[in-house]
């Protein structure tokens, strides 16, 4: 057997600095990501609450997020905007979530007659009620109107805002939230809230 040559152990030499300074690299992101991804992981389930509204389905949704996150984080060239782009990322998860539910509709078993007579022994029956009526035309809204919904009235976001983080122009969130909410208020007229919209107004 022969020794091997100055030329081989050179190479031999480099290939071996080259896994190490990989592994290294892959080391140091993985560090960078787990960073991050701690600091921005109650925001993305709080996010997935609001869109999805219950909190079992949104841990899974931050979850589902975080791994993808993960998996795409080489793409993430400016680490400053990991927020934004985590963000992004958890509503998407949530936007196929939506649109599973949509495709999956679960079956209530009790009547919407039977909850509004068990709701109205309540002295908070009006609120309940508001609420439940609310959150049934919510349902009915297409998943990207669902969402421009929930960061704009439950997070709270300006039309902007919601416009950078879903890295869409802002005249478009101007008019999936004037589809929403014109057809939130259909679907609130039509389960017999027409005089309490009115009132409030």
């Amino acid at each position: 057997m022969k020794a091997p040559r100055g030329d081989d152990r050179a190479e031999d030499g480099q290939a071996v600095a080259a896994d190490i300074a990989v592994e290294r690299g892959r080391v140091d992101a993985a560090s960078e990501f787990s960073r991050l991804a701690d600091r921005y992981l109650d925001t993305a389930y709080r996010l997935a609450s609001v869109i999805l509204g219950d909190p079992t389905e949104a841990e899974d949704a931050a979850h589902d997020a975080a791994v993808l996150a993960w998996r795409r984080f080489g793409t993430l060239r400016d680490p400053a905007r990991f927020e934004q782009w985590f963000c992004r990322i958890v509503v998407n998860v949530c936007r196929d979530r939506l649109r599973h539910r949509r495709r999956h509709p679960v079956v209530e078993l009790s009547s919407e007659e039977d909850e509004r007579a068990d709701l109205q022994t309540s002295d908070r029956s009006g609120q309940l009620l508001a609420r439940d009526a609310l959150d049934r035309a919510f349902v009915r809204l297409e998943p990207d109107h669902q969402i421009v919904v929930a960061l704009r009235f439950y997070r709270d976001l300006t039309v902007d805002e919601i416009a950078r983080r879903l890295e869409i122009p802002a005249g478009t969130v101007k008019s999936r939230l004037h589809h929403a909410l014109r057809r939130l208020r259909t679907e609130m007229e039509r389960q017999g809230w027409r005089e309490e919209a009115s009132d409030e107004a």
